[in-house]
């Protein structure tokens, strides 16, 4: 701080302010402490508005970072909101739809299950009237298997008779003598049999007579028809 020298004079009795005076060795003085103190201060003003630039820096980047996150905050809240907003429909249509299943259960379990109770001892009663006359149509149902079976082979027997009767003689003929069981007795067959082994000898017979006079004819350089029989 400056000194200075003050000369005090006394005022009068009226109360009238002090006078102050300065002496030009102190005014130099106090010149030149003010220029230091100025510089001082602008040093100082200089110093404090880089630091204050920096730090408004800072500041104006953690703002930024600051005003970024607010909106991925944002984003997430809205995002969060939505999907509490989907939760909570989720959630009330599965109350709704519990209750009603609740109500529907207590319905069938004052309705229906009685009746499910009567229609199962009525159940049980003809499944036990069913056990027991459960052997006798087995029975019958055995008879009437064999019934069938015999019903079914003598209409096979009569399409077999039909088909043989409507078939021509010499169809008859070619399967009873040929075939190894014929449609017809055994009697029928064996008599069909050996007239046909007879008749093929007596063709075999004439047929080796009628070679036996070619071959001698041939022999005797006879003409063809003449002396054929002798």
């Amino acid at each position: 701080m400056s000194t200075y020298s003050y000369q005090r004079v006394h005022q009068d009795k009226k109360n009238q302010p002090l006078a102050v005076y300065r002496s030009p060795d102190n005014s130099a003085r106090e010149n030149d402490v003010d220029w230091q103190e100025e510089r001082v201060v602008k040093f100082e003003q200089s110093v404090s508005t880089s630091k204050l630039e920096t730090a408004l820096k800072k500041m104006s980047k953690q703002a930024a970072q600051y005003e970024f996150q607010m909106k991925e905050l944002e984003s997430q809240l809205s995002q969060s909101l939505s999907n509490f907003r989907a939760i909570d429909s989720l959630f009330k249509e599965a109350s709704t739809g519990i209750k009603r299943n609740y109500k529907r259960a207590e319905r069938a379990l004052h309705s229906q299950i009685p009746a499910i109770e009567t229609s199962l001892d009525e159940s049980s009663n003809t499944l036990s009237e069913l056990a027991q006359t459960l052997p006798k149509i087995r029975t019958q149902a055995k008879d009437i298997r064999v019934v069938y079976d015999s019903g079914r082979e003598k209409a096979q027997s009569l399409v077999m008779d039909l088909t043989w009767l409507n078939t021509s003689f010499h169809e008859r003929w070619r399967r009873t003598i040929f075939m190894p069981n014929p449609p017809v007795s055994g009697r029928w067959k064996a008599f069909m049999r050996f007239l046909f082994t007879i008749s093929f000898l007596l063709c075999c017979t004439v047929v080796w007579v009628g070679l036996g006079g070619a071959y001698r004819a041939y022999r005797h350089k006879l003409v063809w028809g003449e002396r054929l029989m002798s």
